[in-house]
């Protein structure tokens, strides 16, 4: 087994730990972070490097093969890797000043589907295998029609916040680009790969702690607090419906202390996690999901809001409090700042380095 083979089976078993502080390792994700056809044919022009083979995945063996053996390897992939003119939204023509201003043009933040924000199971499991006659499901036309409208602004939303917040990273002259969009890697910081994961606060862990801290759930916390004053809401409609209700209600009877008691909870969660990210990390690669699975290193980027937990997506635009954190932190990181993660999934045990940089409003 060669040398590309060996890096292949790891990459692809996600065994990526084996890849950290390996020059080998780092130059096979390299290699394969300009193995679009793109980006190759500029890398081989720009270097005089001519390849015998014809198909890309061939292609990209026998450049690894190629540059294992050149001791300037590292230096002409780096400076390539580095040239923003590389990256593929310079080739669809992206105007980033005007994605900006587009972006607080989406005045609501509400998924289309359920929890789990598969779209195609919810129209079946809601409209497809439920309704029979025809004449009813047309009748329901302007309701799906706005549920599929909320899942493709939302996902519009995430995917070009989430690109500009990631370019903020690779502008910086000490993070090299992973321009091919590698899976698993989004740039290298000192020779670490990583893959950038932007989000909120996990709801789930917030309930999670919340429960441990007030001994119940936020919704009958709530609902006994309510009670006292003689406030009910509809115990059919969903959990996050009654804690809107309930919320809403008590603000009407003056009564926002009690929802500051509840969010200075909130705060002191976020400020703990804060000072000890290790279970945080470890619960986001515990909860992701199956299909986006991976054990790469990771850096997250969490957006908290601990005035209003719920406007925390106003925050993944808000660049102007976002660049300067991501400056900060890129120019204070040092191989300390990756922590080594443990972590389960599918009864398999990982092992991995990950980051939190924490946007608290």
């Amino acid at each position: 087994m060669n040398g590309f083979e060996k890096w292949d089976i790891a990459f692809r078993e996600q065994k990526l730990d084996v890849f950290n502080n390996n020059i080998e390792g780092l130059l096979w994700l390299k290699v394969r972070a300009i193995c679009r056809g793109r980006q190759l044919k500029e890398f081989l022009a720009e270097n005089n490097i001519t390849l015998n083979s014809t198909k890309v995945s061939d292609q990209n063996r026998e450049l690894f093969d190629i540059l294992i053996n050149r001791v300037d390897a590292s230096v002409i992939l780096d400076r390539f890797l580095q040239c923003m003119n590389h990256e593929w939204y310079n080739e669809m023509g992206v105007d980033i000043r005007q994605l900006k201003e587009d972006l607080y043009k989406v005045q609501y933040y509400y998924w289309g589907g359920d929890q789990n924000n598969s779209l195609d199971k919810y129209f079946i499991s809601r409209y497809v295998k439920i309704i029979s006659k025809f004449s009813e499901l047309q009748s329901r036309q302007s309701e799906i029609g706005a549920n599929a409208w909320n899942y493709v602004q939302n996902s519009w939303y995430n995917n070009w916040t989430s690109f500009i917040i990631e370019s903020l990273f690779k502008q910086n002259p000490r993070v090299i680009s992973a321009v091919g969009e590698i899976k698993s890697v989004d740039f290298f910081i000192d020779e670490y790969p990583i893959d950038l994961k932007v989000t909120f606060f996990p709801n789930q862990f917030m309930e999670q702690k919340l429960k441990n801290i007030l001994g119940t759930s936020e919704k009958s916390w709530l609902k006994k607090k309510c009670k006292n004053l003689g406030i009910s809401c509809d115990t059919k409609a969903s959990e996050p419906q009654q804690i809107y209700t309930l919320t809403e209600k008590l603000m009407e009877v003056g009564r926002s202390d009690i929802i500051r008691e509840l969010e200075v909870v909130r705060g002191q969660i976020i400020e703990e996690s804060q000072r000890n990210p290790i279970e945080l990390i470890r619960w986001l690669y515990e909860n992701q999901g199956e299909m986006r699975f991976g054990a790469e290193n990771r850096l997250y980027l969490v957006l908290a809001d601990s005035n209003d937990f719920t406007q925390a997506w106003k925050m993944k635009r808000a660049f102007s409090l976002i660049e300067p954190k991501i400056k900060q932190y890129i120019e204070s990181f040092s191989s300390a700042s990756l922590k080594k993660v443990q972590f389960e999934f599918k009864k398999r045990k990982y092992s991995t380095l990950a980051d939190i940089l924490f946007i608290v409003k």
